[in-house]
C-alpha cells in the first residue's frame, strides 16, 4: 500500500476554502475535497498536519510533509522556497473595511492601518493602497487575528483572498468590501525543492480531475457563485 500522503495547512474558519476541523483529523472546504480526489487518484490516503502559517513551508523545506496545501499563491518569493504544481484554483485579493467606511477604492485610504499576511500574494495588493500603512501578520491564526483587529479598530482594512473575503462581508454586518484588485493569482501546491518526483504524480492527477471535471464539480460544490477558471 502507498504511503499516505502528508499534506500542512493552518486550522482555521475560512469558508468555502476550508472549515475548522473538529478533530484536527477530518476537514471539509474546497481544498480539503480537492486534496481528496488528487490523493484518491494518486491511490494513496490523505493525512493533513496542521501547523502555524509561517511553519507550513519550512515543514516541506525540512521533510516533516509532502507537501503545502493551503492557499499557497503561487509568488516569486514561495517559488524560491519550493516547488509548485500547476494550479488547483485562482483568485483575485479583496480588501475589506467597517461597514461605516465609505473607502471603495486604493486611492481613498491615505493613513489607513492595512492588514495583510506577511510574505504574501495579499501583502502586495496592500503596498499598491496610496498612503496606507501596511501591518503585517503572523503567526498560527493569521485570518483570525486580522478579522478581530478590523473589528476592534486595531486596523482600518485588511486584504486576503476574495473567496474567503467577499463570504465574510455578505455573512457579517460589521464589514464591507471596499474594492477587490482583479489579480488572477494562481494557488498551487508546494512540495521540497526537487522532488520531481511527488511533482510529476500530483500533476498527473490535477491534469486527470481537471480533464475529467471532476475538480470543477468540487469547485461548483462549495463555490457556485465563481466560474471554475482553469481550463479542460
Amino acid at each position: 500500500m502507498n504511503a499516505a500522503l502528508r499534506l500542512a495547512c493552518i486550522d482555521a474558519d475560512a469558508p468555502p476554502l476550508f472549515n475548522l476541523s473538529p478533530d484536527g483529523i477530518h476537514r471539509t472546504g474546497y481544498e480539503p475535497a480537492a486534496a481528496d480526489l488528487v490523493a484518491s487518484v494518486m491511490g494513496r490516503d490523505l493525512e493533513w498536519v496542521i501547523t502555524g502559517w509561517d511553519n507550513m513551508i519550512p515543514m516541506v523545506q525540512r521533510g516533516e510533509v509532502d507537501a503545502v496545501w493551503c492557499g499557497q499563491g503561487m509568488i516569486p518569493e514561495r517559488i524560491a522556497l519550493v516547488d509548485f504544481t500547476q494550479p488547483y484554483a485562482v483568485f483575485n485579493e479583496t480588501v475589506l473595511v467597517r461597514a461605516d467606511d465609505p473607502a471603495r477604492s486604493n486611492t481613498s485610504m491615505d493613513g489607513y492601518k492595512v492588514g495583510a499576511i506577511a510574505g504574501s500574494a495579499n501583502l502586495k495588493v496592500a503596498q499598491t493602497i496610496v498612503g496606507a500603512e501596511i501591518v503585517e501578520f503572523t503567526g498560527p491564526s493569521v485570518f483570525e487575528d486580522m478579522i478581530a483587529a478590523l473589528r476592534t479598530g486595531t486596523v482600518d482594512a485588511f486584504v486576503d483572498d476574495d473567496v474567503v473575503m467577499i463570504p465574510l462581508a455578505d455573512n457579517d454586518p460589521d464589514f464591507v468590501v471596499a474594492f477587490t484588485a482583479e489579480t488572477r493569482n494562481p494557488w498551487g501546491i508546494g512540495v521540497q525543492k526537487g522532488n520531481a518526483v511527488l511533482l510529476g504524480e500530483l500533476n498527473r492527477a490535477l491534469d486527470t480531475v481537471i480533464a475529467d471535471g471532476r475538480l470543477a464539480k468540487v469547485w461548483s460544490t462549495w463555490m457556485p457563485d465563481l466560474a471554475f477558471p482553469l481550463a479542460k
